[in-house]
């Protein structure tokens, strides 16, 4: 469910009418609820509830907004980095450190250092190497770093390919068959605290028989590495629950994977540990754009609207979907290439497509654009950088500016040899 509704004949984020954005803001420009991040964070929370202990850490890597930042904090939600800027920004939006967890395989040194230095809650350890570096890098700060190893299962997640994690030719982890012997010579090491195991296999998971075996080895791992004597006292199962892009999907929601895990994790007695992304931020944001104009094709007309795909780039990335409305829908219904104006054939949204009839001056939106949209954002084409809104009720608030092509240029230089 979201806060996105037809009434009186327009589409309204809450009790603001889209239109009333686009023609202060311009387009295109992101638009979240604050009243759906609320309840899908409360949703998400609640499917644990038999769970004696649980942790809960955003991936920001979704959307790293300071706004959304804010009100997950405000909800009791840590954080999911992947890089020294995301542990910035979730310091700034007021997330304890001890709650942030580190994930990903190329943390460099200086990141390690700056996260020791802020007491960061868990790393989450993607190599043996990796455990050697910080061991040395907080023994020489006099501190300790708690950390889980996380581990490749080889468990195929039946994802798109470019977002699949947990099979054995994908960068992340250590290889289940060699983890347990990792993880004791990671234990011996000075300046580590070694408390758990981690896995993650892929985002946007639509079946959850591959988490579940998942979780079930890493069950299995974990009650070897008690039989040796090691500690393990908590299990981060990482994130991935999809959301449903289409209409008519039909997917397992927090509830369904709250029991699967309730479940295969019964008598665990550990902590376990979620980094839930997508299925919080997914559906609480649109992305508006305005149709420039439609021009005649071969087989169906191009709707040439003014967002790229450097503003939503999952159409061009991974051949994604995101449902197309008008704003101001008229009743009628078109068949439609949906193409935005970057010199890139890739720059499409949809081909072929049964869509509100539109035409040139409408607005209309992309749904399901709150995560991976604003976050992957970039400025090819000299394009502006575009901004996001934040609606609470009846008021709104620009929560990122739009970032123009002039204010870029001027931070480039020309050298003296040049000039």
């Amino acid at each position: 469910m979201d806060h996105f509704t037809l009434r009186n004949g327009e589409i309204y984020a809450e009790d603001v009418p889209l239109s009333d954005i686009a023609a202060a803001v311009g387009t295109p420009v992101y638009v979240y609820s604050r009243a759906t991040l609320i309840r899908h964070a409360r949703v998400f929370r609640e499917a644990f509830a038999k769970l004696p202990r649980i942790h809960l850490a955003f991936a920001m890597k979704s959307n790293p907004n300071l706004a959304v930042l804010k009100v997950l904090a405000g909800e009791g939600y840590g954080a999911d980095i992947v890089s020294g800027g995301e542990l910035e920004r979730a310091l700034a939006a007021g997330m304890p450190a001890a709650d942030v967890v580190f994930s990903g395989v190329g943390k460099s040194a200086a990141e390690l250092r700056r996260a020791v230095e802020v007491g960061l809650g868990q790393f989450n350890l993607e190599s043996e190497e990796e455990g050697a570096e910080l061991s040395a890098i907080a023994e020489a700060m006099g501190k300790r770093a708690v950390c889980t190893l996380r581990v490749n299962p080889d468990v195929d997640a039946g994802t798109h390919a470019k977002i699949s994690t947990g099979k054995a030719e994908n960068k992340f982890g250590v290889a289940y068959d060699r983890a347990a012997a990792i993880y004791a010579r990671l234990s011996a090491l000075p300046g580590l605290e070694m408390r758990g195991l981690a896995v993650h296999i892929g985002s946007q998971l639509t079946d959850l028989g591959p988490s579940r075996a998942a979780f079930e080895k890493m069950g299995m791992l974990m009650r070897d590495l008690r039989g040796r004597g090691l500690k393990v006292t908590h299990m981060d199962l990482g994130g991935g629950l999809g959301v449903p892009y289409r209409a008519e999907d039909a997917l397992p929601g927090p509830e369904d994977y709250g029991a699967m895990v309730a479940e295969v994790t019964q008598g665990w007695d550990a902590t376990i540990m979620f980094e839930p992304g997508r299925v919080i931020a997914g559906n609480s944001g649109v992305l508006i754009t305005q149709i420039i104009r439609v021009k005649e094709g071969v087989g169906a007309p191009f709707v040439v609207v003014d967002a790229a795909m450097n503003d939503l780039a999952r159409p061009a990335m991974y051949d994604a979907w995101h449902d197309f409305a008008a704003v101001r829908p008229n009743g009628k219904r078109m068949i439609a290439n949906i193409v935005g104006p970057i010199c890139e054939t890739s720059d499409t949204f949809a081909k072929q497509r049964d869509i509100d009839a539109v035409a040139a001056g409408d607005l209309a939106i992309f749904r399901t654009a709150g995560a991976y949209g604003a976050t992957m954002a970039n400025t090819y084409n000299s394009r502006a950088l575009v901004p996001e809104v934040m609606v609470d009720g009846d008021r709104w608030a620009v929560v990122a500016e739009r970032i123009d092509p002039a204010t870029i240029l001027a931070a480039e230089r020309v050298p003296d040899w040049l000039s």
